[in-house]
């Protein structure tokens, strides 16, 4: 019998699944499907205190995300890197002193060390911004590959003694005599004492739980287009309806446009990005760029659905991100809200009230643990990129950098003792090899070409899939093989 049983693979139950291992209890995630395959996958791909959020006067809820950027820059430095953020002032919406007194709030609520402040901008010389934008502000948050961030959270749990089960549906769960049986695809049943729903969309659907709470199934739409500029830099620009956009440099080539806030009725799995959502967010750039992307630019775009507490908001984008978490009589935690960049507080918070019903548990721990691959120093990304290229000569800068940001100090395990290209095995474009393919496998579940090309990787927007798959059809130990996490 496990001490928690968790429902839903995204990033608040791999959090919770680590820091529940972490303190010594035995625990048990299954996910329907990947890891990280619906909201926590189709997220801005911010690490953030959310500006925007102080105007409904959500001051917890920033305080509590502008503290946690520099703990998770510091557990995950190859993941996650700073940002600067440029803000236009548009003077026809917010008036300049509210934005100025906000971005003091954002620079002071959080006790920054690490991020630099606010800084006010002359921008009649952009070359980005329209002429008709002649000032604003440049701001620090975060970027973040929260596909990754979910997947090293359940790594980091495995390798702490937590079962981790993908492509394992539960398909009841019953309280019989105070202990949870639990009974997953393909006829398994498995016991615990605490069932935690953190199945986000899905969540008091999936057990079909009574509880006083309600969900609002909010969307969010993504589009990623050719990069529009070469700055390093990032912007947020305000809309006339309330909404911001992020325009944001991407994966070397491209730029991420998002994102849309509109409830959602549908089913959470077959949420995609419209044609008018498209639109809706090239033109939301257009209005401050001199060169407006099209729909026809547009070389890959997702959507995904937010789990947020129905708190009666009249829209959609004013809808709590706060999370709230409801402990019943019969031991079930059910996961409401919450945002990429609160995933460990929400889960110290679970654990928190998981306490009484295990005595002697430990206390919080994560707040100073490296996830894997992230022990080095935040700022040594660049020493660490020299390290790997004088052990690994034969691989390719563009390579290296690619490597290093995923897999951080694991990057030299991933590879072995290769020590040519060769050595790696069958390429399949974009510096994909077999050697990584093998690795993705083994430790850290991957099983389709959609797997490896958009959650573990996004190489999906320089390789065609075909190969790939063909590849994965006919190797049985890809597709069978267990994941071998070993402790460390």
């Amino acid at each position: 019998m496990f001490d928690l049983a968790i429902i839903g693979g995204g990033i608040n139950g791999c959090g919770i699944a680590r820091d529940a291992s972490g303190r010594g209890l035995s625990v048990l995630l299954v996910e329907q499907g990947d890891l990280a395959s619906a909201t926590s996958s189709a997220s801005t791909k911010l690490i953030h205190g959310g500006l925007r959020y102080l105007e409904h006067y959500a001051f917890r809820l920033v305080h509590e995300a502008l503290a946690e950027r520099e703990v998770l820059l510091r557990a995950a430095p190859h993941l996650i890197r700073p940002m600067r953020f440029i803000l236009p002032h548009h003077a026809g919406l917010r008036p300049w002193w509210m934005i100025r007194t906000g971005l003091f709030l954002y620079d002071h609520l959080g006790g920054r060390k690490i991020l630099p402040g606010t800084a006010t901008l002359d921008l009649r010389n952009d070359p980005i911004i329209r002429p008709e934008y002649t000032k604003g502000f440049e701001y620090s948050d975060c970027t973040v590959d929260d596909a990754r961030l979910v997947i090293l959270n359940a790594r980091d749990a495995a390798a702490r003694g937590a079962d981790i089960r993908t492509r394992t549906r539960c398909v009841s769960a019953r309280r019989i005599d105070g202990v949870w049986h639990i009974t997953l695809q393909g006829d398994t049943t498995e016991t615990a004492r605490v069932l935690v729903d953190a199945a986000g969309p899905w969540v008091t659907r999936t057990v079909g739980e009574t509880t006083r709470r309600h969900v609002r199934l909010v969307k969010g739409s993504h589009i990623v287009v050719p990069r529009l500029h070469n700055d390093e830099r990032s912007y947020i620009l305000q809309n006339a309806d309330g909404r911001v956009c992020f325009v944001i440099p991407y994966q070397a080539d491209f730029t991420l446009i998002g994102t849309t806030d509109e409830d959602y009725h549908g089913d959470p799995a077959n949420v995609s990005c419209t044609d008018e959502e498209a639109r809706y967010l090239c033109s939301a750039v257009g209005d401050y760029v001199r060169n407006a992307p099209s729909p026809s630019n547009i070389v890959w775009r997702y959507a995904g659905v937010r789990p947020l507490l129905d708190d009666g908001a009249s829209k959609a984008q004013e809808a709590t991100r706060d999370y709230v978490l409801e402990l019943n009589s019969d031991a079930m935690l059910s996961v409401f809200g919450g945002k990429i960049t609160t995933y460990r507080r929400l889960a110290e918070a679970a654990m928190a009230k998981l306490a009484p019903l295990f005595p002697n548990l430990p206390g919080p721990w994560t707040a100073n643990a490296a996830l894997p691959g992230g022990d080095f120093p935040w700022n040594s990304v660049d020493q660490l990129r020299t390290d790997i290229a004088r052990r690994y000569p034969f691989l390719e800068d563009t390579t290296i950098r690619r490597l290093v940001r995923a897999y951080g100090t694991l990057t030299t395990e991933m590879l072995g003792d290769a020590r040519r290209p060769e050595d790696l095995g069958q390429g399949f474009g974009a510096d994909l090899t077999e050697r990584e393919i093998d690795w993705l496998a083994n430790n850290e579940w991957a099983r389709t070409a959609e797997d490896i090309l958009w959650r573990r990787s996004k190489l999906g927007l320089r390789i065609n899939a075909k190969a790939l798959r063909t590849y994965l059809s006919s190797s049985n130990k890809i597709r069978f093989a267990a994941p071998s996490i070993s402790s460390y």
